[in-house]
């Protein structure tokens, strides 16, 4: 069981737009706070049965969606790691280690990438933080080279037709120590040569309104060419009711498939909503987090 919990490591290096991240109490962003309030919420999230989540380096869109010229990339434009944001993510996956969980952690995202300047800097950013992987020599990890890699990226070797190619990279510097996929927008079903691959497979929900649609979309994905029996993963979902006959987390486990929690700061919502909206309250707060995690823990038994 997951959850979309992306913006652990966020910052904004961007001085135009980091204002408006600013938190309640102090008007100001702070990535140090952000990421030690993060680390505090992990054990009561794991004592409801969250067993992994999802974690960027290029976190994701900080207002739910879209992208408005804030930089926020453990990447630099060559490629080089960040010492900033390796040390904020060195704490994260300490202690999920230390609580026995999995970070599904991603590479690349496409609000974020086109500040990396070319395909050669691609390249350099997924060997220097898959060496850095490597050399840490971390068992908790699932690498997801990008978020839906069908979206709007601007190096072609990042896109559903190529993103394979990475894959295989990764593959070959780690060998059968690192667990390798990508994922694909909501509704959308894997393609062959990304199957052909991957050490598991990462799908999303969001789109998907009706639960009978979850259960299609893992039935599509077993009668691809290439796929072999890898494990399916929803690692990304907007759909919640978890108190209805039928909702997508169900569908999902009743498909034998993991389920992903997304949850954003809507409309007229307040600070405690949403896991991905800057700035983060990481707590079990809110009504829709309430719900999640106790149905989480209703399901998983913890």
């Amino acid at each position: 069981m997951n959850s979309r919990m992306v913006q652990g490591i966020f910052d904004d290096l961007n001085p135009e737009t980091v204002k408006n991240f600013g938190y309640p109490d102090t008007q100001k962003w702070d990535a140090d706070r952000n990421t030690d309030e993060f680390v505090s919420a992990m054990e009561d999230w794991k004592e409801h049965g969250l067993l992994a989540f999802s974690l960027n380096l290029q976190g994701g869109s900080p207002l739910g969606y879209g992208n408005h010229g804030w930089i926020n990339s453990t990447f630099d434009e060559k490629g080089n790691l960040r010492p900033a944001y390796i040390k904020r993510l060195t704490r994260i996956l300490d202690r999920a280690n230390e609580l026995g969980m999995v970070v599904i952690l991603g590479y690349f995202y496409f609000g974020q990438d086109q500040y990396l300047e070319d395909e050669k800097a691609i390249l350099n950013a997924t060997d220097n933080i898959t060496r850095w992987i490597q050399e840490k020599d971390y068992q908790n990890i699932l690498i997801e080279i990008n978020n839906e890699c069908n979206g709007s990226y601007d190096h072609e070797i990042l896109t559903c037709s190529r993103v394979h190619e990475l894959i295989q990279r990764v593959k070959n510097i780690g060998g059968e120590n690192l667990l390798v996929s990508t994922s694909y927008a909501g509704s959308v079903i894997p393609q062959q040569n990304v199957l052909q691959v991957s050490d598991y497979v990462l799908i999303h929900g969001n789109g998907v309104d009706e639960p009978s649609g979850i259960t299609e979309m893992v039935r599509k994905t077993k009668n691809v060419t290439g796929y072999s029996g890898q494990p399916i993963l929803f690692n990304e979902d907007d759909h919640f009711n978890f108190d209805a006959d039928d909702y997508n987390f169900k569908s999902a486990i009743e498909s034998y498939t993991s389920w992903g929690y997304f949850d954003y700061r809507m409309s007229g919502e307040g600070f405690e909503d949403g896991f991905q909206s800057i700035p983060v309250d990481w707590g079990i707060n809110s009504t829709r987090k309430k719900a999640f995690f106790k149905k989480l823990k209703e399901i998983t038994g913890y």
